[in-house]
């Protein structure tokens, strides 16, 4: 890993002033990744066994607030990864593609060596027979490779059609292999457990959230947010291209909305309808925060998600470090009792935990965002 700080606008960018500090970097962008990041935190930190709908995923069918969290994650990493390679104008070299390859390798193997280091927490130092290997790492990295690959080796002008490949594929796999079922018949199930083996994968439910096979649909996710990021870089009014972003998000949500009937929401198996209406209300929110924070400036609000969102793998790292630490001393039930003690309510006794742990991670992030420090790989 390497701690970077960032770089100031160059005098001679050719766009605006306003699109030269996109390139460099974007900070409405950077707020809502923060605002995912502090999303996934929260929802993976409830206090106690009862917690709020909105910060529970959906049993199976359906979306609520929490379900948004990972898929605006890898839309925002697919404007990311536009932004990134547009600076090497998107051509293959051995230093660029050497690069793609360390930094799936290293997010791969943080991703593992999280699971394992529960199992040592747990007293089990060589669980490589039971290691997990999907989780949200893991899918994290394979979408940033091989979209970043298709970035570099595919004329851009095929990625619309490989999104349509990807999602009209996926709807059929699911169709003829019972991809709705929520249990061992389901083909996506099957697939998984022959790939990887049963014991590599989530122990949960029969479906793996991170699985193998609906990490194509999670693919074309990403390569949404790809898309989305050329329009935001694209040489135009910022204000013509704050509403494209406006206009395609809202196309996307309400095409995923009226496919539901045939192909419910559902974010465990990553269905084609969750793709298109996650991606549609990520793209409005985007569009929303470049016209108030980069437009307008008004950027006083978002400071708490700035922290995150500069630094968003190492303090989403450390939140699954320090929560597995806290669980395997016994401390959590300590902790959220004395909550609940003062909190009788035990919904919001767990959203207070949740959110105080949340505020111990922006704590140690603020050092960083105040000494302009970015941790990356």
């Amino acid at each position: 890993m390497q701690i970077e700080s960032p770089k100031h606008p160059t005098d001679n960018c050719q766009l605006s002033t306003v699109n030269c500090q996109l390139r460099k970097r974007l900070l409405s962008l950077d707020v809502l990744r923060g605002i995912t990041v502090v999303g996934m935190i929260l929802v993976n930190n409830s206090g106690g066994k009862l917690s709020y709908d909105s910060l529970q995923h959906s049993a199976w069918n359906g979306l609520t607030l929490c379900d948004l969290v990972f898929p605006f994650f890898l839309f925002i990493m697919g404007i990311s990864t536009y932004i990134a390679l547009s600076k090497f104008h998107f051509q293959a070299s051995g230093s660029v593609v050497r690069k793609i390859l360390k930094r799936t390798l290293v997010i791969l193997c943080i991703g593992w060596a999280i699971h394992w280091f529960h199992f040592i927490c747990d007293g089990d130092f060589f669980p490589f027979a039971h290691l997990r290997l999907t989780g949200v790492l893991p899918r994290i990295a394979l979408c940033y490779c091989v979209v970043s690959f298709v970035a570099l080796y595919v004329n851009h002008k095929y990625i619309g059609w490989l999104i349509g490949f990807l999602i009209a594929g996926y709807a059929v796999l699911l169709y003829i292999g019972n991809g709705y079922a929520p249990d061992d018949t389901n083909l996506l199930a099957i697939i998984d457990r022959n790939v990887l083996g049963a014991d590599h994968l989530y122990h949960k439910s029969p479906i793996d959230p991170e699985g193998l096979t609906s990490t194509l649909s999670a693919i074309a996710h990403t390569l949404i947010g790809f898309c989305c990021g050329k329009i935001i870089l694209a040489k135009e009014a910022l204000e013509q291209k704050t509403l494209k972003l406006f206009v395609a998000g809202f196309i996307l949500m309400a095409c995923g909305f009226l496919l539901t009937e045939a192909l419910p929401l559902n974010k465990r198996i990553w269905s084609p309808t969750f793709v298109l209406v996650t991606c549609g209300l990520a793209a409005m929110l985007q569009s929303v925060l470049i016209y108030f924070i980069d437009m307008k400036e008004k950027k006083n609000w978002c400071r708490f998600f700035e922290i995150f969102g500069v630094n968003p793998l190492f303090l989403y790292v450390l939140s699954e470090v320090v929560a597995i630490v806290i669980g395997a001393t016994g401390s959590k039930p300590v902790i959220y009792e004395g909550v609940h003690f003062l909190i009788i309510d035990p919904y919001l006794a767990s959203a207070v935990y949740a959110l105080a742990f949340t505020l111990l991670m922006g704590a140690c992030g603020y050092p960083l965002y105040k000494k302009k420090i970015y941790i990356k790989i």
